[in-house]
């Protein structure tokens, strides 16, 4: 566990979710783009097993409209290998940034949801 804060444990981040309109679909995509398993299927809220932080999918009846205010950023040693291999798989890149020390290709998955991969 973690250490106690004012006698408090802090919060752990467990699991982030993504509305989307196939919650099955789209967790079947992002369990091949991770190489992990779908773990839950309740229909209408699907899981998938990533490490170290699970994946939900949750259906919603609205479409995306707008940029995501919360997303996920993952990193690879050959980013540009694995853009590819996203992009190959259904993704699309949405852009491409350099800062100091730091580069990062933002992408969006097969329902426009923005994530990033850094390298």
């Amino acid at each position: 566990m973690g250490t106690a804060h004012n006698g408090r444990m802090p919060l752990t981040a467990k699991m982030i979710t993504i509305d989307c309109a196939e919650p099955r679909v789209l967790a079947d995509w992002w369990a091949a783009a991770l190489a992990a398993e779908v773990s839950v299927d309740f229909g209408d809220f699907v899981m998938v097993a990533a490490d170290p932080l699970a994946l939900g999918f949750q259906r919603v009846p609205e479409e995306k409209r707008v940029k995501n205010r919360v997303h996920v950023d993952f990193s690879s040693a050959s980013r540009g290998d694995e853009v590819d291999r996203l992009v190959c798989m259904g993704a699309t890149v949405v852009s491409e940034h350099t800062v100091p020390g730091l580069s990062w290709t933002t992408l969006r998955d097969p329902e426009g949801n923005e994530f990033c991969v850094s390298g």
